[in-house]
């Protein structure tokens, strides 16, 4: 893993930056897909939070062909239980912690960064967020999964036990089916932590109720404190 940071869109914050949300994006996308939401979830300049979506390295995908595209992690099979590669997982999740350490260092805490992840980018959020030693504002997890569930209970840091997290996923997704996402919710709730499970009428994708629900997500845990 090279030491260079992620390539990034950056939306600086409007005022005085004191929060960073670091947003992951799902296979095949780039930092650029999301980027437009910023504006979309119409957060008060007075929060001053600055927006980082980060490009996902190129790497072949398996159940893609092997063609090369922009992913977290190779996805070596669709089923459940071996869809996400650890090793990718476990390689992204370093790169993202540099962006972490990059914010702190350059003054936000951490209690005043979040990570918001789609899909593939969901699960990366959730298995760093967990294990990460820095106690972080909150985690999103859209439309996502969780990879090696079964671990989390050994390797879960303490600092995050608390975190809010809030799981999104739509009731049609034909990528990333309902029960997937409710099971890591599940595994989540078992293990003691803060989360939250809304489902909305979508596919695959996001939505304006869902939009406007992540926003008072981040208004709430993003505010003064």
């Amino acid at each position: 893993m090279s030491d260079a940071l992620l390539p990034s869109v950056v939306i600086p914050a409007k005022s005085e930056h004191k929060a960073t949300i670091i947003w992951l994006h799902g296979l095949g996308d780039s930092g650029n897909g999301f980027a437009p939401i910023a504006p979309e979830l119409k957060l008060p300049d007075e929060l001053g939070v600055k927006f980082v979506f980060p490009h996902a390295p190129i790497r072949p995908v398996t159940i893609n062909n092997g063609m090369e595209m922009r992913a977290w992690y190779d996805i070596k099979s669709m089923d459940m239980d071996s869809r996400a590669d650890l090793e990718g997982v476990l390689d992204s999740s370093q790169r993202v912690e540099k962006l972490i350490e990059a914010e702190i260092g350059s003054g936000i805490d951490a209690s005043k960064i979040m990570l918001i992840g789609f899909s593939q980018g969901g699960v990366i959020s959730l298995h760093l967020g967990t294990r990460i030693k820095h106690r972080l504002a909150g985690i999103v997890a859209l439309s996502t999964y969780m990879c090696a569930p079964n671990t989390l209970q050994t390797e879960k840091s303490v600092e995050n036990q608390d975190t809010p997290v809030f799981f999104a996923h739509g009731q049609q997704d034909e990528v990333v089916p309902l029960f997937l996402g409710n099971s890591a919710y599940q595994t989540m709730k078992q293990n003691d932590y803060n989360v939250i499970w809304k489902e909305y009428v979508m596919q695959h994708n996001v939505c304006m109720p869902e939009i406007v629900d992540i926003s008072k997500f981040i208004q709430e845990h993003l505010g003064a404190k």
